[in-house]
């Protein structure tokens, strides 16, 4: 290889190396030619050289004129003088005109760059969003809930996007987020190296996110995969997950290890809706729960109820609302038994809007004896439900509602298709059946004979777009009404909805509750990834062998019409072996958002429940 070649091929891979090197050339073809002018005006133009100050003045003179073209308007001399200034000046455009190209191309680049949302995040006690979908808005803005008395926090999102059309949807979707800085990387959380840059060492929390796709739960396991076997330089954060097939739900456990908390997504929405056929109102209690604007629980020690009983906790605070105990050695026990004894090492789990809120009563409220209701529990009875639609979760549906409902009840199957291996299921409490419907047919829903059923839930065809199934159910529901309407309101609707926004635009039918487990399921992920031992609260909530949450009718606590307050509400409850959080007021059951749901109440101001209205109770059974 020639010394040519081998000079061109130095030359070259200094050019690959970019913006700096270019400016580099640059500067050094103009100090040669500033040398070269400076140099042939002193051996050529001497007079000249003596009038301008020398062979310095004559290297600012040409230095001068390279970088400002008008300065040579005023130049006087020979002509030669003369001819080396324009020389000078025409090259000096020729080297600044290429400089500023330079620059500006290397500045679009660094933008573009930054624009891809590579560059190194470095931050400290941040929380990580890991995916993309429409549940990111919903963490989000619940993150930005959270931190509100926080001098500073940061939220960052990472997911195989367009950085800039990341922030452009938050923004849009979010558009205060307060104190908290919403920070987007674009890429693959599958990908060690792009997980590296948001920096998961000084995180102080990690979501992953299911993916919109057929093989969410692969994606999720996978992350798990990778963040559990990730060499970690200081204290892991704790990560929190959600799975959509409960089959998935062991292998993302063992994939996540000791330090993750896997969610059921499918199993509590099959929950949710087998629950609120019976007790409509259930969503927003657990919505309300979950979400950082309501109320929520904390885990506080009091040493003024040490030495006491759980029973006696219960009417203990002017604000906040006990719910269980979290013990010295770490069980949680959400409404233990009454006579639970209270020691030091023990916390109360206690319902309130804020933890800075909640504070012990110097004096009880007191309780109206005379409201207290003292007859039998109103007992279930066997009732009449129709399914209208049928998806995946339909037989687990009816799995569970066999083990909730009375002997003798009913539930007919209303859908296109007819679930065959589902009805050949023995049942011990159900009687199920089926009928040919097209749920969208105000015909077909007609000849169904609704005003033979106490309930009616209608299901979310999981085969379609998650859009386009809300707008069947949409439908489904207008003709549902319509009808209830002409039959004088003899039964309650309870839908399932995929989209928290679709179900705002459905509340004009005047459902008795939406099921919108996506949106419950991104509040429960929220929660947890900033308090992680809520999980044992919520799990409890959730098993069907621990306390659950109840809307019992309120003539079970209280005589109606009878004026009393809440404090003894929780006395009634109490003396049931129950824990009472709220109540619920028919009256304003379908005014939005709260659907009449009160958790949390004032203990002394007056309260008079009516038959229709309920009270919401931790309880076992």
């Amino acid at each position: 290889m020639t010394w040519r070649a081998r000079l061109r091929y130095w030359f070259d891979g200094t050019m690959d190396r970019g913006t700096p090197a270019l400016i580099g050339w640059l500067g050094l073809a103009s100090v040669a030619l500033i040398a070269l002018v400076t140099v042939l005006v002193v051996v050529f133009t001497q007079e000249d050289t003596e009038a301008s100050g020398g062979w310095l003045g004559v290297f600012w003179m040409s230095l001068l004129r390279t970088l400002d073209p008008g300065t040579m308007g005023g130049d006087e001399g020979s002509p030669v003088f003369l001819g080396l200034m324009l020389a000078v000046t025409v090259g000096g455009i020729f080297i600044v005109s290429s400089l500023i190209g330079v620059i500006t191309t290397g500045l679009e680049n660094r933008i573009g760059e930054l624009r891809k949302g590579r560059s190194q995040l470095i931050e400290r006690g941040h929380t990580i969003v890991l995916g993309w979908s429409d549940q990111v808005f919903t963490v989000v803005q619940e993150l930005v809930q959270a931190n509100q008395s926080e001098r500073r926090s940061c939220v960052v999102v990472l997911a195989d996007r367009d950085k800039v059309g990341m922030e452009d949807q938050i923004r849009a979707r979010i558009p205060e987020p307060g104190r908290t800085r919403v920070i987007c990387r674009s890429g693959n959380p599958l990908k060690h190296a792009d997980l590296e840059v948001v920096s998961p060492d000084t995180a102080k929390s990690i979501i992953v996110l299911p993916p919109a796709s057929d093989e969410a739960d692969i994606a999720v396991i996978k992350t798990l995969l990778l963040l559990n076997n990730r060499s970690w330089r200081a204290e892991r954060p704790h990560v929190v997950a959600a799975v959509q097939d409960s089959e998935n739900l062991a292998a993302a456990q063992l994939a996540g290890g000791e330090m993750a908390l896997v969610i059921d997504a499918d199993d509590i929405a099959v929950r949710l809706v087998a629950q609120s056929h019976r007790q409509t109102g259930l969503f927003t209690v657990c919505r309300d729960l979950m979400d950082f604007a309501g109320n929520e629980f904390y885990m506080r020690r009091e040493p003024r109820l040490v030495g006491t009983i759980y029973g006696d906790a219960l009417g203990a605070y002017e604000r906040g609302v006990p719910a269980g105990l979290r013990t010295g050695d770490g069980r949680t026990l959400v409404n233990p038994p009454m006579d639970t004894p209270i020691t030091a090492a023990d916390q109360l789990i206690v319902l309130a809007e804020d933890d800075l809120l909640i504070s012990l009563a110097d004096q009880r409220a007191p309780i109206m004896e005379s409201a207290i209701a003292s007859g039998a529990e109103q007992l279930p009875l066997p009732d009449r439900t129709l399914l209208i639609g049928w998806n995946n979760r339909g037989s687990k549906i009816l799995d569970l509602l066999d083990r909730l409902a009375e002997p003798g009840s009913v539930v007919d199957i209303a859908s296109s298709q007819r679930p065959e291996e589902t009805l050949a299921v023995p049942r011990v409490n159900l009687t199920v059946d089926y009928k040919v419907c097209e749920p969208t047919s105000r015909r077909s829903l007609e000849a169904l004979n609704l005003g033979g059923y106490r309930h009616l839930v209608v299901l979310s065809n999981d085969g379609a777009d998650p859009d386009h199934a809300d707008d069947r159910t949409l439908v489904t529901l207008l003709h549902l009404r319509d009808i209830e309407v002409r039959l004088g309101d003899p039964y309650s609707i309870v839908t399932e909805m995929n989209d928290d926004h679709n179900r705002e635009v459905a509340q004009v039918t005047m459902a008795d509750d939406f099921i919108v487990s996506r949106k419950l399921i991104s509040l429960l992920l929220t929660q947890l990834s900033e308090n992680p031992h809520l999980h044992a609260v919520f799990a409890e909530l959730f098993d069907p062998a621990g306390a659950e949450i109840y809307l019992k009718p309120a003539a079970n606590y209280l005589l109606p019409g009878m004026e009393a307050n809440f404090a003894t509400v929780i006395e009634a409850a109490r003396r049931r072996g129950e824990s009472a959080v709220g109540y619920r007021l028919a009256l304003h059951g379908d005014e939005p958002p709260s659907y009449g749901v009160v958790l949390n109440p004032s203990k002394r101001d007056p309260l008079m429940l009516g038959d229709k209205d309920s009270v919401i109770v931790l309880a076992q059974d």
